[in-house]
């Protein structure tokens, strides 16, 4: 049997539903999700591996008209993987119609070598009828090589459309061994899982204006547990009794849901302290936005 092995990006508008697509067919949550515009804000890669081949899944940052230094390199980020991979995957969701910004996305397919699968996510969220129109409304936005509507939340048609992108590879060998499921390292998925937590309990321009980082990770001798330091950046001081929130409430509550994320994903107990920093508009800001990783 041909083995076929290499790499896909998922784009989309912002909340078409690329992460959630991706921890579903990974089967593991590697990549963070929320309502809030701009989560994924880097490639992420899942590893998806079966007997016919392996398919390294990148998730992108939503493309986006950027209003920002982070968005215009957020816009950089996707481009630079859409240049790199064997077959793209064009997520619209069913629940909402096909716009102007996904026309803008079709137009700025146009210019990548790989072929194109739309993907009509999230038909659990519409009747049969609206996910009927959602795909004529998407075979009509560009020439895909196929068009498939799944459900992540249900499962529907994951293994055609695995199949479908797989189908769309080289002729290769495995790249990852088969119990791989994602490259990230550990300090970059703590960060995320922290900042699900704070963007769940948020609300207003203040997610846009959060960023994490793990200052350290301590294991303690001669125990399971692990102490682990970690910045919460926010861009303006008005914004931080925000988060804080009455007695300090909220970023309790925050700590709480990371902390649960992270010892799921160490298989060890955590001791999380948390810690707020204010790093003037470091959206705008280049030097800022390298210290931080983007």
């Amino acid at each position: 049997m041909t083995f076929r092995s290499g790499f896909c990006a998922f784009v989309g508008r912002p909340n078409a539903g690329k992460s959630t697509l991706t921890n579903a067919l990974v089967g593991s949550k590697i990549v963070i999700t929320s309502d809030k515009p701009q989560t994924t804000r880097r490639a992420v890669r899942g590893v998806l591996t079966r007997p016919e081949g392996q398919l390294i899944i990148v998730d992108t940052p939503g493309l986006h008209r950027p209003r920002t230094l982070l968005g215009e390199r957020l816009n950089d980020v996707v481009k630079a993987s859409l240049a790199e991979v064997d077959v793209i995957g064009f997520c619209l969701p069913a629940d909402e119609k096909v716009g102007p910004g996904d026309r803008w996305i079709a137009a700025e397919l146009s210019q990548f070598r790989a072929p194109v699968v739309g993907i009509v996510t999230k038909t659990d969220a519409a009747g049969k009828q609206r996910v009927a129109e959602q795909l004529l409304a998407a075979s009509q936005l560009a020439e895909f090589a196929e068009v498939v509507p799944v459900s992540a939340t249900s499962g529907h048609q994951l293994d055609l459309l695995t199949r479908l992108l797989i189908g769309q590879l080289p002729e290769g060998p495995q790249l990852y061994p088969a119990e791989v499921s994602t490259d990230e390292d550990s300090e970059s998925r703590i960060a995320e899982l922290i900042r699900e937590a704070a963007l769940a309990d948020v609300r207003e321009e203040l997610p846009h204006s959060i960023a994490v980082t793990v200052t350290e990770m301590l294991p303690r001798p001669d125990s399971e547990l692990i102490d682990i330091y970690a910045t919460i950046h926010l861009e303006r001081s008005s914004q931080k009794p925000i988060l804080l929130g009455r007695g300090g409430e909220r970023i309790k509550r925050i700590g709480i849901q990371a902390r649960q994320g992270i010892e799921e994903l160490l298989q060890r107990r955590v001791n999380l302290k948390l810690h707020i920093s204010i790093l003037a508009d470091w959206q705008r800001d280049p030097k800022k936005l390298d210290r931080l990783g983007f």
